[in-house]
């Protein structure tokens, strides 16, 4: 049986040192790219609303390897925060407001944050465990709003394109119960923060709730939501947003394509069951 020694010759350093300078200088000493590769990553925290959006985002995480980013996302219980996290520096970007509720925050809480790329949209329903459409809905019926002064007006706009109230010539996107001058079933208008009106459902008999929250909240589209409002030329489409001074960094572009792919295009669909769709 033939042996084979493990014995080596002996080496002097400086013969050492000759044959590695050999080796590199002939490419055929090669070194793991992982460290070098993690030093090319831009390392980014973007703040999103917990729920079916960390579901969505596990995909643009995905999809921002391909971009270059290391993407870290900071989950939040409700809309107020992410704002004020971004304002203060402690994101880079987030992900989960649309136009009328940006616009507010800024007037009331002079933040400098600017949209950079749309997301998606969710058309907001008015949904009921009690009636099974609009028109079954009783006189003096109790229907719970969101109180935040964007997502009020929204949904009291979807009540009066079902011609269950009107507001008042010239109202914008931003009325609220006040500005209500016919309400012929004399409804009961009970505002509540956004992240409880669904999960009231059962002390209401109908409430109009964003669908994030109405999917957090055990809401049922296919059975429980009765209208919701148009898609077509809708201001409020969600988007990722930015510090002002920070919009025309590199990354920014690559976030957004990032989100702005079919992959994320189908998650939408799948994950939001059929209630939401890309807005870009």
């Amino acid at each position: 049986m033939m042996k084979f020694s493990l014995k080596a010759a002996p080496a002097t350093r400086r013969t050492l040192l000759g044959a590695l300078a050999v080796a590199l200088s002939l490419g055929s000493v090669s070194f793991a790219p992982t460290a070098a590769k993690a030093a090319e990553e831009k390392a980014i925290k973007v703040g999103i609303i917990g729920g079916e959006d960390e579901d969505l985002w596990r995909i643009v995480v995905e999809e921002g390897k391909k971009h270059g980013l290391a993407i870290e996302t900071v989950v939040f219980s409700d809309y107020t925060q992410p704002n004020e996290a971004l304002e203060r520096g402690e994101i880079d970007a987030n992900a989960f407001q649309h136009k009328p509720y940006l616009d507010n925050q800024i007037k009331t809480q002079g933040y400098h944050i600017t949209p950079v790329g749309y997301t998606a949209v969710w058309p907001i329903g008015l949904y009921s465990r009690k009636f099974k459409s609009v028109g079954d809905i009783a006189e003096g019926a109790v229907i719970g709003v969101p109180n935040d002064p964007s997502n009020e007006g929204r949904a009291l706009r979807v009540l009066q394109a079902e011609g269950l109230i009107k507001l008042k010539d010239g109202t914008g996107i931003l009325a609220t119960a006040a500005d209500i001058v016919e309400n012929p079933k004399k409804l009961e208008i009970k505002e509540l923060d956004a992240g409880i009106v669904g999960r009231s459902i059962d002390d209401l008999d109908a409430a109009v709730v964003n669908t994030d929250w109405a999917l957090k909240s055990g809401l049922k589209p296919e059975t429980d939501r009765i209208a919701q409002e148009s898609a077509k030329d809708n201001p409020y489409n969600n988007f990722i947003a930015v510090k002002n001074d920070r919009k025309d960094e590199a990354w920014v572009k690559d976030l957004v394509a990032s989100y702005q792919n079919d992959r994320v295009k189908d998650g939408i669909v799948t994950i939001y069951k059929g209630t939401g769709q890309a807005a870009w």
